[in-house]
C-alpha cells in the first residue's frame, strides 16, 4: 500500500507550506464520472447549497436535489455561497456576483441575475477576492484586489467604497511599509453586534471599518506574526484572529484593536481554515495533531478528540449546530502518520485514511451528545442519494450531518436569536486599577471630598466678601477692629438690659430705669444693624428687630409691650399696681361705667384724626401725642378701647404700629412706634 502524502504543514512559525488536502469518499470514484462541489453553505431552512461548475444546487439533508440553477458563468469553487435575506442567495462566479432569488424558481422571471460585474460585451479583468452580506443592515460587500471594498444596497445602489490607504488630517493611515502593492487580501468579515467590517490588507494589517461608512475605526499591525491570517467575529465583543504559520490564536477588543490574550494550539491544515465560535462565546478550531482546541471568552483551554490522536487529524473547520451551543466536528482516521520538526517549521504526512469520526458536543461543558464513524447507517443512506453523482470529502459530509441535526437534542433557533444571544454576552470588562486597601481609598475620597468642600465655602465666601463696596478701599485690619469692639458693646448691652428686665419684672422701679432700658435698647439695635449690614463679613441682613418685652412703668400702672418679629404691632396688657390697689374696687367701676360711652365716641374720634409726627430718630422711633379728657381711666379690668379702630377689648388692648408708653388720668396719652430700619449700604 503506497504511502500517500495527506499534507505538508505549516508551522509554529513564520514562512509556511502547504498542499490540497486528500478528497475521500466510501468508495473510489472512478476517474470518469463525478463532480467536484464548491464549499457548501448550510441555511437557515437546513439545506445545504453548493455548485459545481455552471450549476448551482440545492440539497436537502437527506442528500437529494431540491432544486437546481444553470449559471451562465462558473462558480468559484473556493468561495461558499453566502446566504442573504428574503430566500436571497450570493455567490461569486468568475468576475461577477450573481444573486439567486429562490422565490423566483419555475416562475417566469428570472432565477439567477449579475448582481455585481461588468456591462456585456465590456468585459474588466477584475478578480473578487471576498464576499460578505449584512441582513440587518441589508448591505452587500464586495472585495475586489486593487481595487477595493464596495458596499452596495440589496437593490444595487453603491453606498460607498473604500481603498486600503486612507489621509485623514494630513496622516497616512493604512499601507504604512508599501503603498504601491498594497490591497486588501481576506473576505469581508462582519460583526452583526458591532455593526462593523473586518479586512486585511498584503501587508499584515487589520481594518475595523463600520458598515455605514468608509472610515476606519482602528487599524492594527500584525506583521511581525505574519501576513497572512483569518479573522472570525465573535459577535461578543471579541474579535478572534488565527495565525496558521504561528500556530496562534488571538483575541483582540472590538472597540480598540487591542489583543486581549493569545494562545498556542497545534499545526492547521491551510491557511484558510478559521475557528468557530458559538453563542456561549468559546472559539474552537482543529489541528493536525487530532485534537479539538476551544478556548473561552478569558482564554481558558480545553483540548478533545474522540479517537487515538496517534494516527488522526483534523482538516476541515468545525461547524455550528442549528442551536449555537454545540458544534460538530470531524476527525479523519489515518492508517499511519508522521510528524517532524526540523528547525522552526514541522512537517506532518500521512497514509491512506481509513475512516471519519463525527462528533457532536458543547465545548463550554465538555459535554458529548454523540459521535459516530463514517461510513455507517447514515452514510450509507447518503451514498444512494444524489450525492453519488458528486466526489465528497469531510467538509461536505459535515455539513450534511450538521444539517440533519443528526443525534442533536437541543432546539434550534434562528440566526437572529442566535445573535441575540452572543451580543448578549459583549459586557464591559471594569478593571480594578488599584489592588490596595478598598476602605483606605474610601477614606481618603472622603477626605478629599470634604476638603473640597471646604475650599468652595471659602473661595465663595471671599467673593461675596471683597466684592462688597464698603470693603472695597478700607483697611482688613481696621474693619475687623471695629466689628470686634461692636460685638464687645452688644454683649454689654445684652447682659446690661437682661438684668434691668429681670429687676423691672420683679418689683416696681422709677421711670427713670425705664426711659434708661429703652435707650439701651434702641443702641443696642443700632450696634446690631451695623453688625449685619456694614460690618457683616458675608451678605448683608436686614436689621432685626427686639424681641424682648420691655415693661412701662408710670408709677401707678404697668404695661408690658410685645413687638413681632414679622409686623409692626405691640399688645399692651394693663395691671393695677401695688399703688393703686389701695383704692376701692366699687369706686373705679362706678367711674369706669360713668364715662364707658363718651370714652367709645372720644376713642373713635381720635382714631380718625390724622396722626402728627413730633420726633423722629435715625433709630427709627416716632411719637404722636394725643390729648385725653381728665374723666379718662388710666387702667381697668373689664374693657378697652382700641384707640385705633375704636373697637372695644376685653381685657386686652391690641395698638397696631404703636406702643403705649403711659396712660394716666389727666395727663397726655404718648404712643411710640419703634421701626426696624436695614442699612442702606
Amino acid at each position: 500500500m503506497p504511502i500517500i502524502p495527506l499534507l505538508i504543514l505549516f508551522l509554529l512559525f513564520p514562512t509556511s507550506l502547504s498542499m490540497e488536502s486528500q478528497r475521500y469518499t466510501g468508495q473510489e470514484p472512478s476517474r470518469s464520472s463525478g463532480h467536484r462541489l464548491s464549499k457548501p453553505l448550510v441555511g437557515e431552512d437546513g439545506r445545504i447549497y453548493a455548485c459545481s461548475e455552471k450549476d448551482l444546487f440545492a440539497f436537502e439533508s437527506n442528500g437529494t436535489i431540491a432544486w437546481t440553477i444553470h449559471l451562465d458563468y462558473t462558480c468559484n469553487a473556493a468561495m461558499a455561497p453566502v446566504q442573504g435575506g428574503l430566500g436571497k442567495i450570493y455567490l461569486v462566479a468568475e468576475n461577477r456576483v450573481l444573486e439567486i432569488n429562490s422565490f423566483n424558481i419555475g416562475s417566469s422571471k428570472p432565477a439567477a441575475e449579475v448582481f455585481f460585474g461588468p456591462v456585456p460585451g465590456q468585459e474588466e479583468l477584475i478578480e473578487i477576492i471576498g464576499l460578505s452580506v449584512s441582513t440587518l443592515s441589508s448591505s452587500v460587500f464586495i472585495n475586489i484586489k486593487n481595487r477595493g471594498l464596495f458596499a452596495y444596497t440589496t437593490r444595487g445602489q453603491l453606498l460607498w467604497s473604500v481603498g486600503p490607504v486612507i489621509y485623514r488630517s494630513g496622516y497616512q493611515l493604512g499601507c504604512r511599509k508599501n503603498v504601491t502593492d498594497c490591497y486588501f487580501t481576506s473576505v469581508p468579515v462582519i460583526d452583526q453586534c458591532e455593526a462593523s467590517i473586518y479586512i486585511s490588507n498584503t501587508e499584515g494589517e487589520l481594518y475595523s471599518l463600520s458598515v455605514r461608512s468608509p472610515y476606519f475605526k482602528w487599524i492594527q499591525d500584525f506583521s511581525s506574526l505574519d501576513k497572512y491570517f483569518t479573522v472570525s467575529p465573535g459577535n461578543n465583543g471579541r474579535l478572534y484572529v488565527t495565525v496558521p504559520a504561528r500556530a496562534l490564536v488571538l483575541a483582540l477588543d472590538v472597540s480598540m484593536g487591542t489583543v486581549l490574550w493569545q494562545r498556542s494550539i497545534g499545526p492547521l491544515s491551510t491557511t484558510e481554515c478559521a475557528p468557530v465560535v458559538d453563542s456561549n462565546g468559546w472559539v474552537s478550531v482543529g489541528s493536525l495533531d487530532g485534537f479539538l482546541y476551544s478556548f473561552s471568552p478569558t482564554g481558558i483551554l480545553k483540548k478533545f478528540s474522540k479517537a487515538d490522536t496517534l494516527n488522526c487529524v483534523i482538516q476541515v473547520t468545525p461547524l455550528l449546530d442549528c442551536s449555537g451551543y454545540a458544534i460538530y466536528f470531524s476527525q479523519t482516521e489515518m492508517e499511519g502518520k508522521i510528524s517532524q520538526t526540523i528547525d522552526e517549521y514541522t512537517y506532518v504526512s500521512a497514509m491512506r485514511p481509513k475512516t471519519v469520526i463525527f462528533t457532536l458536543l458543547v465545548p463550554a461543558t465538555g459535554f458529548t451528545y454523540w459521535s459516530e464513524r463514517y461510513p455507517d447507517q447514515f452514510s450509507s443512506s447518503l451514498s444512494e442519494s444524489d450525492l453519488r453523482q458528486f466526489v465528497l470529502d469531510e467538509g461536505i459530509l459535515l455539513a450534511f450531518v450538521a444539517a440533519s441535526k443528526t443525534g442533536n437534542p437541543l432546539q434550534c433557533r434562528t440566526k437572529r436569536q442566535k445573535c441575540a444571544s452572543s451580543c448578549s454576552q459583549a459586557k464591559p470588562k471594569y478593571l480594578s486599577i488599584y489592588t490596595g486597601n478598598e476602605r483606605a481609598i474610601i477614606l481618603f475620597l472622603l477626605f478629599e471630598s470634604a476638603v473640597l468642600v471646604m475650599l468652595a465655602g471659602l473661595v465663595r465666601f471671599c467673593c461675596i466678601f471683597w466684592r462688597k463696596k464698603k470693603v472695597q478701599g478700607q483697611d482688613l485690619r481696621s474693619f475687623l477692629e471695629k466689628r470686634r469692639s461692636l460685638q464687645l458693646k452688644k454683649k454689654v448691652f445684652d447682659r446690661t438690659i437682661t438684668e434691668l428686665e429681670q429687676k423691672a419684672a420683679e418689683q416696681a422701679v422709677a421711670n427713670e430705669v425705664f426711659e434708661k432700658l429703652g435707650d439701651m435698647v434702641r443702641e443696642r439695635e443700632g450696634i446690631e444693624r451695623k453688625l449685619s449690614t456694614t460690618y457683616s463679613l458675608g451678605r448683608d441682613r436686614a436689621g432685626s428687630q427686639s424681641k424682648s418685652m420691655l415693661p412701662v412703668y408710670d408709677g401707678k400702672t404697668r404695661s408690658y409691650s410685645f413687638l413681632g418679629s414679622k409686623k409692626e404691632s405691640a399688645t399692651v396688657f394693663h395691671t393695677l399696681s401695688d399703688t393703686s390697689s389701695e383704692e376701692s374696687g366699687s369706686e373705679k367701676d362706678t367711674h369706669w361705667g360713668f364715662h364707658e360711652e363718651e370714652l367709645a365716641a372720644k376713642a373713635k374720634a381720635k382714631a380718625k384724626a390724622p396722626i402728627e409726627v413730633e420726633s423722629s430718630s435715625d433709630d427709627g422711633i416716632y411719637e404722636t401725642d394725643y390729648q385725653s379728657s381728665p374723666s379718662e381711666t388710666t387702667s381697668s379690668s373689664r374693657g378697652f378701647i382700641n384707640p385705633l379702630n375704636g373697637v372695644q377689648e376685653s381685657g386686652e388692648v391690641k395698638l397696631h404700629d404703636k406702643e403705649v408708653k403711659s396712660m394716666q388720668t389727666g395727663s397726655r396719652l404718648s404712643l411710640k412706634r419703634r421701626r426696624a430700619l436695614s442699612s442702606t449700604n
